[in-house]
């Protein structure tokens, strides 16, 4: 049922209060009526002299911090510097955003400690009505700190390709992601479907995807029969960890904060097989395989996991592709929902979503050569 029109023009008269300068054919969008129906609603407005009418537009009476800078941006979205995954996602954002009528400043948070938050306070002083927010929480301990600033913001926020653990002041705000567990289950399946039984994941431990992702591989490669054995390495953290499981058993151990030599975890493991986080190290462990006289996919098969670049290599990888630019429009969808139904001025459930990765297909993979014992 839509809402009468009184609710309606009150709506529109907070929007231009809050905004100082709002276009007719924006709001109609957000609050989902006609621009017929909204020229009309601001037509009366102006008449009771509640607000002023302007060339598709509609304006406070009164000055606001919005009026005072005319470019300042609707939404913010911070991503940290040098992340090329992140940047697809924001080019989602984006042509969500701009298709509403919505401008957005970027962000970019540099390696350093607090600087999410230094931007966040810096796009609420500019004026931003909501914020999409991907932090990159490069431990745990890192995500423990943001969790409180993030719920505390002033303006509606959404997080972005990030799930705060269940219990956290985060636990009930908006978020999208990609199912990662889903990513590892595809990669996994894909390779056990070509006969593999040995196989090495090697990732990061520098952001909550790629923590993830080593659960869920560990996870999944423990209960799935066909298995003999894997392996969970670091290919880039505090030191090189290992775990991992012959059949069902799983062991772990720790050694020195080392460059980590791949081909000797894989002939160690007698894998066929081996899965990279992300698209950079699967090109170059291809590239350290070729090196050695094992050729790819013929020796070894290689999957990647974010499909950034993984496309370009010789051979073109096999990768599992999150849904990077569907994860923006999806969030700026979510923040454009959450500016037109704030909380507490209508029903409007905390959304937690979860987009399915899917694979790519090409030349690094291939059927196991032999049987492994």
């Amino acid at each position: 049922m839509r809402e009468g029109a009184a609710v309606r023009r009150e709506r529109v008269l907070e929007a231009v209060r809050t905004r100082g300068e709002v276009r007719v054919t924006q709001l109609a969008a957000e609050l989902d009526v006609s621009v017929v129906t909204l020229r009309r609603d601001v037509e009366e407005l102006a008449r009771r002299g509640q607000l002023r009418r302007g060339h598709g537009v509609a304006r406070s009476l009164s000055p606001t911090p919005a009026q005072h800078d005319a470019s300042a941006p609707a939404v913010g979205l911070i991503v940290p510097e040098n992340h090329s995954y992140l940047f697809e996602a924001v080019r989602g954002a984006r042509t969500t955003l701009e298709a509403a009528g919505v401008r957005m400043a970027l962000h970019i948070a540099p390696h350093q400690p607090g600087s999410e938050q230094a931007m966040a306070r810096q796009a609420v002083q500019q004026g931003v009505r909501g914020l999409l927010v991907s932090p990159r929480w490069r431990t745990a301990a890192c995500a423990v700190r943001d969790e409180e600033w993030l719920a505390e913001l002033s303006v509606p926020a959404v997080l972005m390709e990030r799930r705060p653990p269940p219990g956290s002041p985060l636990h009930a705000h908006d978020s999208v992601r990609s199912d990662h567990w889903y990513g590892a289950h595809l990669a996994l399946d894909h390779l056990v479907s070509l006969g593999h039984r040995r196989i090495v994941l090697a990732a990061r431990d520098d952001s909550p995807t790629a923590r993830t992702l080593r659960a869920a591989f560990a996870q999944i490669a423990g209960e799935r029969e066909e298995v003999a054995e894997w392996a969970v390495v670091l290919s880039a953290g505090p030191a090189d960890h290992t775990a991992s499981g012959p059949g069902r058993t799983r062991q772990a151990r720790e050694g020195a904060a080392s460059p980590l030599d791949l081909p000797a975890v894989l002939r160690e493991h007698r894998a066929t097989a081996a899965v990279l986080h992300a698209d950079v190290d699967a090109l170059m462990l291809v590239q350290q395989l070729r090196e050695q006289g094992i050729q790819v996919p013929q020796d070894c098969s290689v999957v990647a996991y974010d499909d950034v670049v993984a496309a370009l290599g010789s051979p073109p990888l096999t990768a599992v592709a999150p849904p990077k630019e569907e994860i923006g429009r999806a969030a700026a969808e979510l923040l454009l929902r959450r500016l037109r139904h704030p909380r507490g001025t209508a029903p409007e459930a905390v959304r937690r979503i979860e987009l399915l990765p899917e694979l790519k297909v090409r030349g690094s993979t291939a059927q196991v050569a032999q049987a492994d014992g």
